[in-house]
């Protein structure tokens, strides 16, 4: 049976703390889908297209990564995919106490649900997706927590 692990987020935009986490979890599965998940009520920076060509680009040398996105509950997505494992990236008690939440919903929703949490490093604890959008739409330099090849191709998108 191939070991499938689902990273969902809205990765608005993908931060080295997301990379991190994949890179983590990558020796425990054999498939990690990173899963864009759109949700209509929230306005992104970036548009999906770009969220998928992005982290593509980031993982392209991983054969294990697949880019996509979806609608709806997460637990649905998981059924559709086969699979049987979320993983969430955790910075502080805050986000410990949402995810629990969430992983106890996905799990009523689809029994076969387990969800994988990984407890950022140090260095990436402070970083999350809304606090580098913040720091982007100020005309901030937001390269410290970003990939670096990702880095220069957002400041170039958001100066044009």
């Amino acid at each position: 049976m191939i070991r499938k692990a689902l990273f969902p987020g809205s990765f608005d935009p993908l931060t080295l703390g997301h990379v991190d986490i994949v890179n983590r979890a990558l020796p425990l599965f054999d498939e990690i889908i990173i899963a864009i998940g759109v949700n209509s009520q929230k306005q992104s920076l970036f548009p999906l297209e770009k969220r998928v060509e992005w982290i593509e680009e980031v993982f392209h040398f991983e054969e294990k990564v697949t880019v996509t996105h979806f609608e709806g509950l997460t637990a649905n997505f998981c059924k559709s995919k086969n699979v049987r494992h979320i993983i969430r990236g955790l910075r502080n008690t805050r986000d410990f106490d949402f995810e629990q939440t969430i992983a106890q919903l996905n799990r009523q929703l689809n029994d076969s649900l387990d969800t994988l949490f990984w407890v950022a490093e140090p260095e990436h604890s402070h970083i999350s997706s809304t606090i580098v959008r913040e720091i982007l739409q100020h005309g901030g330099d937001a390269s410290a927590f970003l990939p670096g090849k990702l880095s220069k191709k957002i400041h170039d998108y958001l100066a044009s």
